[in-house]
């Protein structure tokens, strides 16, 4: 996790060929740009952090048996619960914000599209193609794509093509004209019905890790009570 952001904030301003790399909607300089996600980067490299010293601190005052290290490591999964709780609790009573911010991204991914098969364009013809839908909230949302704009003929992504109501060969990324019927649904619509049949296993995993969090917690407690003395002179010196 630290790692990963790390790398998103080191090359975010540095990558003179991330337009080779990545599509233009998520091109590093432009993710740079998002306050979204410079703050998402932000909280996930101090979650990071805090996590690695949490799990050192941890090891160190079980080994050494030092109670105020134990106590701090109770107390840093305590927060560290509560802000999970927290955060579900926002992404629950902030759903309209998110669905915004979500829109605001697809959208430029939309606008940007150009079928060169970029990584980012697989995975979207990848969702339309799978939950056979076509834009965000409808196929009207390729209007605003500068290729299509351009063109003088219909054109729409060829994972928009329903395959289902037409026969022949067809491609799976690019674009193609609109001959063949295209989804009418969005996938916004089709994500919230993927997230609503999903989400046992969502909240299953959620479950499993604050059941591992709390069983952290009680170890460490009953750990610190047993240690009766406290010997500082165990501490390792460097």
């Amino acid at each position: 996790m630290l790692s990963t952001d790390r790398w998103i904030q080191h090359h975010g301003e540095r990558l003179p060929d991330s337009d080779q790399v990545l599509p233009v909607p998520l091109q590093p300089h432009l993710l740079y740009n998002l306050t979204t996600v410079k703050v998402a980067c932000y909280i996930l490299i101090g979650v990071g952090a805090f996590s690695m010293l949490m799990g050192f601190l941890g090891c160190l005052g079980a080994i050494y048996e030092i109670r105020c290290l134990l106590g701090l490591y109770f107390t840093c999964l305590l927060v560290i619960l509560i802000a999970q709780i927290t955060a579900g609790a926002l992404i629950y009573f902030q759903k309209d914000v998110l669905h915004e911010e979500t829109s605001k991204i697809v959208a430029k991914v939309l606008d940007n599209y150009t079928g060169n098969n970029s990584t980012t364009e697989q995975t979207w013809d990848f969702i339309q193609r799978n939950m056979e839908c076509c834009g965000w909230t409808g196929r009207a949302d390729w209007k605003d794509n500068a290729i299509v704009i351009n063109s003088s003929m219909q054109l729409f992504p060829c994972s928009c093509q329903n395959v289902s109501v037409a026969t022949g060969n067809f491609s799976d990324s690019g674009f193609c004209e609109a001959e063949t019927p295209v989804y009418d649904v969005g996938c916004a619509d089709s994500v919230e019905r993927w997230i609503l049949t999903n989400i046992g296993v969502v909240l299953g995993i959620c479950l499993g890790v604050a059941v591992i969090e709390l069983l952290g917690m009680i170890l460490s407690i009953c750990l610190c009570k047993n240690i009766h003395t406290e010997d500082y002179t165990k501490v390792p010196k460097y």
